[in-house]
């Protein structure tokens, strides 16, 4: 499978990242997604296996070629071309790891018996099956050997979705629409949200946009988003939620905050920037599961912005001022 690369990265790289991405499909990934989140996946597979010449040359967790988040940014940063931030450790886990772990073909080793916290193994590592598998890519042996494999590891494709139509949080927006979201806190805060914050504090707004966990574009009411003009939905400054009441020509930008930042200064102030066309009133909003996780975040949040947290759903806090006197004279 070829995709578009990002960056200016070597021959023998590129390689590598089309072989990875050819074996995963064949040993059951499903190659959905983005490009570069294709592209994400293969690298962190090749690192955590140390490749840097040939996919025969894999370490697996038999090796102890555990490494952690930040050591595969690292080793993709070195050897793969990349400029990936040290603080995007946690996209490694969340994204780029989730469905190579799930499948087994990358082993964390937290999830192994009598794994001690203070291990310096700690961390992920390709699977021995799978590492065996890579030894015989290219070679005579090549089919019988993933037909081998596939018969000791259930097909991820399958097993996946099963996994994810039984686990998923169902979600009915204002409109009556059910969505299905992926299972994980992120998403519980964002139903929260919909089902929650939005018919108590919305004033009836109707939500034109949810992304998710495992697909950015989960609903999507194009029309009435361009009839507001508002920024086009690829934009890295996309809420999680955005809602909007005509009545009041209230534009509802909410952000669930589970691993990632809130609505802070800066990000008010780029979305603020974007939204210079629209013709509807931005209001900014960061929701929070509870006040320890609100705690973590309360000196990021922004001046002119709102605070809702799951756990206290018949309150806000305004971080606005002035406006909000009026109401007690």
């Amino acid at each position: 499978m070829e995709i578009k690369l990002t960056g200016q990265k070597a021959v023998k790289t590129k390689k590598l990242i089309y072989d990875m991405l050819d074996i995963l499909g064949m040993a059951g990934i499903p190659l959905t997604g983005s490009d570069r989140r294709l592209e994400r996946m293969a690298m962190a597979c090749l690192a955590v296996g140390r490749i840097t010449g040939s996919i025969n040359q894999a370490a697996s967790s038999d090796d102890g070629a555990f490494m952690t988040t930040r050591e595969i940014i690292k080793f993709e940063n070195e050897h793969y071309g990349e400029n990936i931030s040290q603080g995007s450790y946690d996209d490694i886990r969340r994204k780029d790891l989730l469905m190579p772990v799930q499948a087994g073909i990358v082993v964390n080793s937290a999830s192994l018996e009598r794994q001690s916290t203070n291990n310096p193994t700690r961390g992920y590592a390709l699977s021995k099956a799978f590492v065996c598998l890579l030894k015989q890519y290219g070679t005579v042996c090549w089919d019988a050997a993933l037909e081998k494999y596939k018969s000791e590891t259930e097909l991820l494709a399958v097993e996946l979705e099963h996994r994810r139509n039984l686990a998923k949080i169902p979600v009915v927006l204002p409109s009556g629409k059910e969505l299905k979201l992926t299972p994980g806190e992120h998403n519980a805060l964002q139903k929260a949200v919909i089902e929650e914050f939005l018919p108590r504090f919305g004033m009836g707004a109707e939500v034109l946009y949810v992304g998710d966990t495992s697909d950015k574009d989960l609903f999507i009411d194009r029309n009435t988003l361009d009839s507001i003009g508002f920024f086009a939905l690829e934009h890295e400054e996309l809420p999680d939620v955005v809602a909007y009441n005509k009545e009041k020509n209230l534009l509802f930008l909410v952000e669930a905050v589970h691993s990632t930042g809130p609505m802070s200064e800066m990000r008010v102030r780029k979305l603020a920037r974007q939204l210079e066309s629209c013709k509807a009133v931005p209001v900014y909003v960061t929701a929070f599961l509870d006040k320890k996780v609100f705690r973590k975040w309360v000196t990021d949040i922004a001046w002119e912005s709102e605070v809702w947290i799951a756990d206290s759903p018949e309150h806000m806090i305004h971080f606005n001022g002035y406006k909000f006197l009026e109401i007690h004279k």
